[in-house]
């Protein structure tokens, strides 16, 4: 059975390699493909004939839409009057607190420190004339008392000169009164001598007392003479005395160094037990109520001022310091303006006081301000906000409804305002806020007036004016 299967097998392969392949239905396929083509077409064009005709029908058959009748666009705008006036500017700067008066205190007699005064010390207050520092006084009591000791002698010895030459004046009168007795018993013997009453001898004797009696009076005049350059001499070495006891007693009181001023103590040296030689220093201070503002105004600002007033002294500044979340205002007057131009800060130094009132925070020197200076006067002008301004120096005012240009000229800005002269008049009433598209004939309200369609200030846009997406949902 086996055998005959596999014989049958093997007889049905060889009858169908036998069998001749068929040949491919080539034109049968192609023909097929040619008619898929030709439907498709048809179909995409029966479709868009379809929507076509669909399409005209619904334009053909949409209802009318009423139309909103054009109407100009209002925009409401800020608005302020013009009022000419005399306006100020102010130069806002920054500044630096300086001390106006400061000083380094030296001792000016050497010895040892004895006494400090417990204000003595950085950032201390100290009122004038408060004792700071004492120095050991023993050798300067000392040396007035030997001062004032050789004062007395010295004068004592004035006095006794002094009574020498009243001495020697009252001889002197003595010895002048007997060369006139002398003198006169001489003529009185020489005219006996004529009558042969005297003899020679008698006369020579009266000649002889004469000449004893002139050279004692020469004498004691001599004596008186140096007895009176001796007073002169004894004036001088008491005056000398008198200045080495002044100056005796000037140390004695520079033994205790005072405050000059009202003062803030900047730094200190001083302790008990230092010695200390002259002319070092003991402490640094600076006037309390004396603090000046430097600030540097450009050429340009320097220039302006002066050509108005001639000079800045006396100018008043507004100053702020800013501590933290608070700021403190202080007044100040310009006092003098710098020797030189400041190049590495490109203008001129302005040195201004400051008042600080009882009771207000102190300013300290170094502060970081902020100065405000009153700018030269512009005569006829007015005070604008900047968004008045348009290009070429242009504004708008309303003239029945509408915007007109008027051609101003910018003189200073303030903080956000614009100080402009120009073809404007006192009750002009200026356009303060930017239209985008602005110009000349726009129509436009003060805000605050009731008008339909008018424009709203931060949109820009007109109240009535709707999208076209909201005019067709409306429609509908």
């Amino acid at each position: 059975m086996l055998q005959a299967v596999e014989v049958s097998r093997d007889d049905k392969v060889q009858e169908l390699e036998q069998i001749p392949p068929a040949a491919p239905p080539v034109r049968k396929g192609r023909a097929v493909l040619v008619f898929k083509a030709v439907l498709q077409s048809v179909l995409a064009l029966a479709v868009l004939a379809g929507a076509v005709a669909g399409m005209r029908y619904f334009v053909l058959t949409k209802p009318e839409v009423p139309k909103r009748p054009a109407q100009e666009q209002t925009y409401a705008v800020e608005t302020q009057p013009v009022q000419l006036a005399d306006h100020t500017p102010a130069i806002r700067l920054y500044g630096e607190v300086t001390a106006g008066r400061e000083v380094d205190l030296r001792s000016l007699v050497a010895g040892e420190i004895v006494a400090v005064s417990p204000d003595l010390k950085a950032g201390g207050s100290l009122q004038k004339g408060a004792e700071l520092v004492s120095i050991d006084r023993f050798d300067y009591e000392g040396a007035v008392r030997e001062a004032r000791a050789n004062l007395t002698e010295a004068e004592a010895q004035k006095i006794e000169i002094e009574g020498r030459v009243a001495l020697s004046r009252d001889s002197l009168q003595r010895v002048r009164e007997q060369l006139a007795f002398a003198e006169r018993d001489l003529e009185r013997a020489e005219q006996l001598r004529q009558s042969g009453a005297v003899t020679e001898r008698a006369l020579d004797e009266r000649r002889l007392l004469v000449s004893q009696r002139r050279q004692s009076e020469e004498q004691v005049r001599n004596t008186l003479a140096v007895e009176e350059a001796g007073i002169e001499q004894q004036a001088a070495v008491i005056q000398r005395l008198q200045w080495r006891l002044e100056l005796a007693e000037r140390n004695l009181g520079n033994t205790v160094l005072l405050a000059p001023f009202d003062a803030v103590v900047r730094s200190e040296a001083a302790q008990v037990g230092r010695l200390v030689n002259v002319n070092d220093v003991v402490a640094s201070l600076y006037a309390r109520d004396e603090l000046e503002v430097r600030f540097t105004l450009s050429d340009n600002q320097y220039g302006r001022l002066i050509a108005q007033s001639g000079t800045l002294v006396g100018r008043p500044v507004d100053v702020s310091w800013v501590l933290g979340a608070e700021t403190v205002r202080y007044s100040a007057t310009v006092d003098r303006v710098g020797a030189d131009v400041a190049r590495t800060r490109g203008g001129v130094d302005v040195f201004a006081r400051v008042e600080v009132p009882a009771g207000a925070v102190p300013l300290r020197p170094g502060a970081f301000v902020e100065v405000s200076v009153p700018d030269r006067t512009y005569p006829g002008t007015a005070r604008l906000p900047e968004t008045a301004l348009y290009e070429n120096g242009r504004v708008y005012i309303i003239v029945d409804g509408r915007m007109a240009p008027r051609d101003v000229r910018v003189e200073a800005l303030d903080q956000g305002s614009a100080i402009v002269s120009g073809a404007l008049q006192d009750g002009d009433v200026v356009v303060t806020t930017r239209i985008a598209g602005g110009g000349g004939g726009v129509k436009v309200r003060p805000v605050g007036e009731a008008q339909s369609g008018a424009a709203s200030p931060a949109s820009g846009k007109p109240e009535g004016q709707r999208t076209s997406s909201e005019g067709a949902s409306n429609a509908h």
